[in-house]
């Protein structure tokens, strides 16, 4: 949540800016494959609750689940992708940290099925023409992340 005061304040003041990186891992189970729809669909409910006619749910929804597949995106959803994935470009340290909260969290998960997976999904992300979607994030963190990338993959 630190790079949401960072970013430009038409987009992180925005209440759907908010609600969304609020909201997008409300439902969080590392088991399951489906937790963007969850969150998702308790968005939905929060802000039924809370009055929404469907409007604003109908901004935030897509934006939480865009966070399944990282995919570039433009407006509040690739500065929502961003934010999400500020952490590949943090200092080393804090990315080894990272990187080892990842393994505990999917602890259930055999070793070499771990280390595949998650190196895949690493490559994927270092494959990427850029890594994030804003000018903003790539000025500030694309070499870094790239660098952790790299370290993290041995390459």
């Amino acid at each position: 949540m630190e790079w949401v005061r960072a970013v430009e304040p038409e987009t992180s003041d925005a209440p759907e800016m908010r609600l969304a990186l609020f909201l997008h891992d409300a439902v969080y189970d590392p088991r399951a494959s489906d937790n963007e729809e969850r969150s998702a669909e308790l968005a939905k409910l929060v802000l039924s609750g809370a009055g929404d006619d469907g409007c604003r749910a109908a901004v935030i929804c897509p934006m939480i689940l865009a966070t399944k597949c990282h995919a570039p995106a433009e407006g509040m959803t690739a500065y929502l992708l961003d934010i999400d994935l500020a952490i590949l470009g943090s200092s080393p340290e804090r990315f080894a940290e990272y990187e080892r909260q990842i393994r505990f969290e999917y602890r259930h998960v055999p070793g070499l099925c771990f280390r595949l997976a998650r190196r895949k999904v690493l490559k994927g992300f270092l494959g990427r023409g850029s890594i994030f979607s804003t000018p903003f994030f790539r000025e500030r963190l694309e070499g870094h992340a790239r660098a952790n990338l790299r370290r993290a993959l041995g390459t």
